[in-house]
């Protein structure tokens, strides 16, 4: 049985073992508060307009994006009123998490190593997909690829927003940290 109190994630312990290192080497950062870190990954699903049609879907979203993530999930609203789109105003639409710490860790290890090669026809991520400030932004077309969720059990099948923030300066910078987490970059 794991002790929580001495359990390191395995991501944060090469981070820190190896990869620190190699970028302070890399960039020739002279402090190692200059080193680039993960802050924080935010996972979104929007329901669109199945939240519209049936409240239920919202609330389906946020149970999958709560065994994704293994922490609560919270239900995104409307802010103001659609009618086009028959949307109404704190009608839910979907749902979000933002993981931080050893959570976010976990999550990005069980990204690349597991989800990421299941997805149908991967060909790798983008390696333009950089803001210009060092975070990186993906989206699955399916969240079914992570194992915690049971194929049997999903009513719909979400699409899903992942966002992963870095205290990088540039994107040059998250990209080589990201790469010594073995993120499967295609150019």
């Amino acid at each position: 049985m794991l002790d929580a109190a001495t359990y390191t994630p395995r991501l944060k312990a090469h981070y820190r073992d190896a990869v620190k290192a190699a970028l302070k080497e890399e960039f020739g950062y002279k402090n190692d508060m200059q080193i680039p870190r993960l802050e924080k990954i935010v996972l979104n699903i929007g329901c669109g307009a199945e939240a519209v049609r049936d409240s239920k879907k919202a609330k389906s979203a946020q149970e999958d994006l709560s065994t994704i993530a293994g922490q609560k999930a919270v239900v995104t609203k409307a802010k103001k009123s659609i009618a086009g789109f028959r949307v109404r105003e704190e009608m839910p639409l979907g749902a979000k998490v933002t993981l931080r710490g050893d959570r976010m860790y976990e999550f990005l290890d069980r990204l690349v190593t597991i989800a990421l090669p299941r997805v149908r026809d991967f060909r790798g991520v983008s390696g333009a997909s950089f803001d210009g400030r060092g975070n990186y932004a993906m989206g699955l077309k399916e969240h079914i690829v992570f194992p915690e969720i049971e194929f049997d059990k999903v009513d719909e099948v979400w699409g899903m927003d992942i966002i992963i923030v870095t205290t990088a300066a540039t994107d040059a910078e998250a990209k080589a940290l990201l790469k010594h987490f073995n993120m499967p970059f295609n150019s």
